[in-house]
């Protein structure tokens, strides 16, 4: 699942640095900005079938690529329920 979703990041980012560094600031590096950032949504809502839209989470909490794959785990956790 987290290969999945670092498979989109770095997609989205066109840099291998979100697989070797987790904890980089994606927008703060200039990596993502706010078009990326929805164009993820839109991917992993095809990918995994779960819906976030951008209101629903903080920059900070989706900041980093490990942030952001807690995020996902947790949508996905909350459908199985």
């Amino acid at each position: 699942m987290e290969e999945r979703i670092l498979t989109i990041l770095e997609d989205i980012c066109r840099d291998p640095v979100v697989r070797e560094d987790p904890d980089i600031d994606l927008m703060e590096e200039g990596l993502m900005d706010s078009l990326d950032y929805v164009n993820f949504l839109i991917d992993i809502e095809d990918e995994f079938g779960i819906i976030i839209a951008p209101t629903e989470v903080t920059r900070e909490e989706v900041a980093t690529p490990a942030k952001i794959i807690q995020v996902v785990l947790s949508r996905l956790d909350e459908m199985e329920e």
